[in-house]
């Protein structure tokens, strides 16, 4: 008899042992969860492509990182991920690794994965259609010529989601618009650069804390945006060389 109680004492420890290693080393994110939040910065993998315009969404993310300790490392869903907490909240950063031209697909993985509500989501992204350093961000709008946001559209099925805008400034007259945005920052201009990075790092924290709303209200109103270029990039696709072959981490923007 004492026996048998030693044995089922024992099997009810080490069951208790596993569930605590499982909630202490295997994640905050293991089970799907719809109350977490996703930010995802868009950009190419590769040494190639770092620090180049079209990269600015995965040096937000790299801010975020470093602000609030979060290690994105883990390859999961076609991308680096890492887990951690902003204000209290569950958060997810993404930097997916399919190139530019495909991120919905990674994008779609981790939404649906998770069951993350839409509105939970944020994409952070370049935007030729600003100038160099300011941010904008909006809850909703067209791809705007980039074939990253174009692709997540059409992974979601919708074009209503949470978004910031990174603008790297126009593409010089002369210049090939897939070169220009492979191109990296000329050193004069990386104080700007860096400082919209630390804008929408910004802006990224307080929508979770705050919600979209604040988050327009706090940035939009603070910039002097060109607003009929970028409201023009909002609402029209362009649709020049649309179905032109396209290099693997290339991305239409308007111009």
């Amino acid at each position: 008899m004492n026996l048998a109680k030693i044995i089922i004492s024992a099997a009810v420890l080490i069951f208790l042992a596993v569930i605590a290693y499982q909630s202490l080393f295997a994640g905050i994110f293991n089970r799907r969860d719809n109350n977490m939040y996703v930010i995802v910065g868009l950009g190419n993998p590769g040494k190639e492509y770092a620090d180049t315009k079209h990269n600015v969404g995965f040096r937000v993310i790299d801010k975020l990182a470093d602000v609030y300790n979060i290690d994105v490392s883990k390859f999961k869903h076609k991308a680096l991920v890492g887990d951690g907490m902003i204000s209290g909240k569950k958060v997810m950063l993404v930097k997916p690794q399919t190139f530019m031209n495909l991120s919905g697909e990674s994008v779609k993985e981790v939404m649906s994965f998770y069951k993350v509500p839409l509105e939970n989501l944020i994409v952070i992204f370049d935007d030729t259609s600003l100038e160099l350093g300011m941010i904008r961000i909006r809850e909703k709008g067209s791809a705007g010529g980039h074939n990253g946001i174009k692709s997540i559209i059409s992974h979601l099925g919708t074009d209503s989601f949470n978004r910031i805008k990174v603008g790297i400034g126009e593409k010089p007259n002369g210049w090939d618009l897939a070169d220009y945005v492979l191109a990296k920052f000329p050193k004069d201009d990386e104080p700007l650069i860096l400082s919209g990075i630390d804008k929408a790092s910004q802006a990224a924290g307080i929508f979770i804390s705050l919600g979209i709303k604040n988050t327009m209200n706090k940035f939009n109103a603070k910039q002097k945006v060109k607003v009929k270029k970028a409201e023009e990039a909002d609402k029209n696709e362009v649709n020049t060389n649309e179905n032109s072959e396209e290099k693997p981490g290339e991305a239409l923007h308007n111009e």
